[in-house]
């Protein structure tokens, strides 16, 4: 069993590597992590916001694979087990936060100098400025993960902890509740920790700026040394259904908030102000959490937002070529898919919203139109000849499920990224855009 893993990390190796024999070129990673995003979701985005015949900025990334997502235990992956997978290369458990498993098999993914095995972490280490951005709370392991590891995605006060402590360049997202004890108010709400401690204190002890407004971000310079930024309780989105959040009078994001490519290019800026490589890692965690509750408006509307983030990405890699944007979901938020409806295209546009979407199709399935259950046809923006094409959602589930992610890529070592992608594959080619290895600069078979 010892010498087929070997084996078959050395295969891996030899794919990622593969080419001439000359020093492997390094430079900086962007890896953008539109959670629960398939390309089911994207086709919805994309008729929304350009129309069946328009391109996103995501469908300009020219190098694209089938993303193969299963877990040491699953088929389907966790947010966290798929998490900790993209920033150590190593197949875990879906418990996982950072180490194999949660509980007793919890167990420390370590390099060979005996640290974490993320290439954040190694990244931090090395010397490279590295920064995470996050739409959702900043204890979500998309990003965090790549900066510290727990024995259960719950220890929410210890992972807090092991954000401050890994002296990342820039941490940004939601999640003030578990930085301040319970009982202290915050800029957004009361706090929630347990231990008694004030994370916003100690984060300001060990050298950063912490903000809490879109204001403060806009304005902040790139010559600030660390930055902590929380920008709400908890994340940035109000991840409930559609009828909900109506009755309750809350938009599907907080436009006190700063956007993710508000956040990602204020990212890009500080970390690559001292003019060395860097790593930045940013998730949109809204396709995931709209996509678990059903909620088609908030889906489209959470996916427009990665799509923003890609053009700050792609505007900053048009002046850096020597810089890799990559890309994956390790999941299929709630498994959204447009039912297109027939029209005459003789018909006015009103028309074709007339009546109201079928709560359930045939076989029993939940569907969406605008407004949630039994609301308004979505309308797709115009195609190429005019026409505004009506559809609604269906989902096959309130869970996360397998199948249609994909990877794509631009920059330095894209072209890497073809035919089919194992999630181990994610962290192995940003070490290897790093530092021009495929595992980190202390690493050793093991």
């Amino acid at each position: 069993m010892v010498a087929y893993k070997q084996l078959l990390g050395l295969v891996l190796a030899l794919t990622l590597t593969a080419g001439p024999t000359t020093a492997q070129q390094t430079g900086s990673v962007i890896f953008l992590h539109p959670d629960g995003a398939s390309a089911a979701s994207w086709a919805a985005a994309r008729a929304i916001k350009v129309g069946p015949d328009g391109e996103l900025n995501w469908d300009r990334l020219p190098h694209i694979a089938l993303y193969r997502g299963h877990m040491a235990d699953s088929l389907t992956a966790t947010s966290n087990g798929g998490a900790t997978t993209h920033a150590t290369g190593r197949k875990v458990r879906s418990s996982a936060f950072g180490k194999y498993a949660a509980g007793a098999d919890a167990r420390r993914l370590l390099d060979a100098s005996g640290g974490y095995e993320s290439v954040g972490v190694q990244a931090i280490e090395a010397g490279l400025p590295t920064g995470v951005v996050q739409s959702g709370s900043a204890i979500e392991p998309g990003t965090a993960v790549f900066l510290t590891e727990a024995d259960s995605r719950r220890k929410h006060d210890e992972i807090a902890v092991g954000l401050i402590d890994s002296g990342a360049k820039v941490i940004l997202g939601g999640g003030e509740r578990h930085f301040l004890p319970e009982g202290v108010e915050g800029k957004h709400g009361p706090g929630a920790r347990r231990d008694n401690r004030n994370l916003i204190e100690y984060a300001t002890a060990q050298g950063y700026t912490v903000i809490f407004t879109r204001d403060e971000l806009l304005a902040l310079s790139a010559d600030t040394k660390k930055v902590l930024g929380l920008f709400a309780s908890y994340h940035t989105f109000n991840d409930k259904p559609e009828e909900i959040l109506k009755a309750l009078e809350l938009p599907y994001y907080d436009p006190e908030a700063p956007t993710l490519a508000e956040m990602t290019d204020y990212a890009l800026r500080r970390l690559s102000r001292d003019g060395e490589r860097f790593l930045l890692v940013v998730e949109e965690e809204g396709p995931d959490n709209f996509g678990n509750s059903n909620n088609a408006s908030g889906m489209i509307e959470a996916m427009g937002r990665a799509d923003e983030a890609f053009g700050v990405c792609q505007n900053y890699l048009a002046d850096h070529p020597e810089t890799l944007l990559l890309t994956a979901a390790d999941s299929d938020g709630g498994g959204m898919r447009m039912i297109g409806r027939r029209i005459d295209p003789s018909e006015p546009t009103s028309e074709h919203m007339s009546g109201r979407v079928n709560p359930h199709d045939t076989n029993g399935a939940p569907r969406d139109g605008v407004d949630g259950t039994n609301g308004r046809y979505f309308l797709a923006a115009p195609d190429r000849n005019g026409l505004r094409l009506p559809f609604s959602v269906v989902w096959s589930t309130k869970h996360d499920c397998s199948g249609g992610v994909l990877v794509r890529a631009d920059g330095l070592n894209a072209h890497r990224v073809r035919g089919s992608f194992d999630n181990t594959q994610i962290a192995e080619l940003i070490r290897l855009t790093l530092f021009g290895q495929t595992a980190g600069p202390a690493y050793s078979e093991r």
